[in-house]
C-alpha cells in the first residue's frame, strides 16, 4: 500500500472509531469501583519493585526485579481476567476482589527481602491469591484445566518452594513460576477459544494498570526533587524528566489505546489479541516505564553527575523497550510495522553508550528531545492523514452537514474495516 493510501486509510479508520464508541453506548462493561479500590495495592507493588531494581540495577537485578514482578503482575492479569468475563459488581466477587487486594499487598511488603527472609511470604500469598481467584471462578466448567489451574497447581506451589531455598535455587524456580504463568495462555489457547471477552473492558484495565506504571516515573521525579537543592539545574531535571514521562504517556494514550481497543472488538479471535497484545504487550510496557522511572530517581537530584552504564541502561533501555513494544502490538493487531517507533527506539539504544560519560542534565534533556520530536511526528501523521481522507471522500449529501475527524478520533486511528493501517 502507497503512503498516501495508508494515510487516508488511517483517518478513514479513525473515523470508524470514533463512530463504532458512539454506537456502543450504554452496553458498554465498565469497571467497578472494587477494581478501582484493587490497584491501589498495586501503585505500592509497583513502587517496591521499583525499589528492589533501584538497589541493583546490573543485569543480575534486572533478572531478579523480573522474576518478582511477573507474579505481582500476573496475581493483577487473573483478577482483571475474571472481571472481564463475568459480572463482579455483587458482594461475593467484591469480597473476593478485596482478599485478592490483601494477599497482594502481602507480596508488596514481600518484595524488599524477596531475596531473604520473606521470600516465604511472597510465595504464600501469590498461592492464595491464585487460590481464591479459582473458587471466585469455580462454577465455571474446567477452569482447573486452564491458567488459573495451572496458579494453584503448578505456579503458586513453585513460588512457596522456591522461598523456602537458598538464593540460586530459589531464583530458578521462581524464573520457572514466572515462565509457567506466562505460557499458560499459549498452552491453553484452545480451551480459552470459547471465553466471551468483553471488548471494552479490557482495554480500559491494562491503560489503568499502565497509567500506573506511568505513575511511578512521577514518583521517581518527585522522590529524588524532594531532597535535592533546586536550584536551576535541577528544576531544569525535573522538568527534562517530566517531559519524557509525559512523552511516554503521549504515545500510548494519545496513539495507541483506541488501536488496541479497536483491534480487540473486531478480531476473530479476541483470545489471541487479549495474550499477545494485553497480558504480554502491556508487561512489557510496564517493565519498560519501571525502567524509566528508576533511571529518573539517579539523575534528577545530581543533574552534573555522570550515570554510568547502569543508569543510562534503565532510562534509555527502558525508554527504547517501550517503543519497540508499540512496534510487536502493531504487528500483533494489523501485521504492519511501526517504522517511526521502531525508528526511534534504534535511535534511543544507539545513544546508550554515549550517554554513560555525560552529566545527567544531557542525558536527560536529549531523551526529552528524541521523544518530543517523535511525538510531533507522529501527530503530524495523523494530520496528513485526515486531510488526505477528507479531501478523496465523496461529498455529503446535502442534508447531511460535514463534521471534520475529531482531532481524538484521528489519535486514536484504529483500523478500519477495509484493511488500513493504524498509527498504533
Amino acid at each position: 500500500m502507497s503512503a498516501t493510501g495508508e494515510a487516508k486509510g488511517e483517518a478513514a479508520g479513525a473515523a470508524a472509531g470514533a463512530a463504532a464508541g458512539e454506537a456502543a453506548g450504554s452496553g458498554e462493561k465498565r469497571v467497578t469501583w472494587a477494581e478501582l479500590y484493587f490497584d491501589l495495592v498495586f501503585v505500592f507493588a509497583i513502587t517496591q519493585v521499583s525499589g528492589l531494581l533501584h538497589h541493583q540495577h546490573d543485569l543480575t537485578g534486572l533478572v531478579r526485579a523480573l522474576v518478582v514482578f511477573v507474579p505481582v503482575y500476573w496475581c493483577w492479569v487473573g483478577t482483571t481476567v475474571q472481571a472481564n468475563i463475568r459480572d463482579v459488581d455483587n458482594l461475593r466477587d467484591r469480597l473476593g476482589i478485596l482478599l485478592v487486594g490483601l494477599t497482594g499487598l502481602f507480596m508488596a511488603l514481600a518484595v524488599p527481602g524477596a531475596y531473604g527472609r520473606r521470600g516465604v511470604l511472597l510465595g504464600a500469598a501469590y498461592w492464595l491469591a491464585r487460590v481464591v481467584l479459582l473458587l471466585l471462578l469455580v462454577r465455571v466448567p474446567g477452569v482447573w484445566r486452564g491458567p488459573y489451574g495451572a496458579g494453584v497447581l503448578a505456579s503458586g506451589p513453585l513460588l512457596l518452594v522456591g522461598g523456602l531455598l537458598p538464593d540460586g535455587p530459589r531464583l530458578v524456580l521462581w524464573a520457572a513460576a514466572a515462565l509457567c504463568d506466562l505460557s499458560a495462555p499459549l498452552v491453553f489457547r484452545r480451551r480459552l477459544a470459547d471465553v466471551a471477552y468483553h471488548p471494552s473492558h479490557m482495554p480500559e484495565r491494562f491503560a489503568l494498570f499502565l497509567l500506573v506504571a506511568i505513575g511511578e516515573s512521577v514518583v521517581g521525579i518527585g522522590g529524588s526533587a524532594a531532597v535535592a537543592r533546586l536550584d536551576v539545574p535541577e528544576l531544569l531535571a525535573v522538568a527534562a524528566a517530566f517531559t519524557i514521562s509525559a512523552g511516554l504517556w503521549w504515545q500510548y494514550f494519545v496513539f495507541a489505546a483506541d488501536a488496541m481497543r479497536h483491534a480487540v472488538e473486531v478480531a476473530d479471535s479476541r483470545r489471541d489479541v487479549v495474550r499477545r497484545i494485553f497480558q504480554y504487550g502491556h508487561l512489557a510496557l510496564a517493565a519498560g516505564v519501571i525502567g524509566v522511572a528508576v533511571g529518573f530517581e539517579e539523575t534528577v537530584a545530581d543533574p552534573w553527575r555522570a550515570l554510568g552504564a547502569g543508569s543510562v541502561a534503565l532510562l534509555y533501555g527502558g525508554c527504547g523497550l517501550y517503543l519497540l513494544t508499540f512496534g510487536y502490538t502493531r504487528w500483533m493487531m494489523f501485521r504492519r510495522m511501526s517504522t517511526t517507533r521502531i525508528a526511534a527506539a534504534v535511535v534511543v539504544l544507539g545513544l546508550l553508550p554515549a550517554m554513560v560519560r555525560l552529566p545527567a542534565l544531557v542525558v536527560l534533556g536529549v531523551l526529552a528531545v528524541l521523544l518530543v520530536a517523535l511525538n510531533g511526528v507522529e501527530y503530524l501523521r495523523v494530520v496528513r492523514a485526515a486531510g488526505a481522507s477528507a479531501a478523496s471522500a465523496p461529498a455529503p449529501a446535502p442534508s447531511v452537514p460535514a463534521s471534520p475527524v475529531p482531532e481524538s478520533a484521528a489519535g486514536s486511528v484504529p483500523e478500519s474495516a477495509a484493511g488500513s493501517a493504524p498509527v498504533e
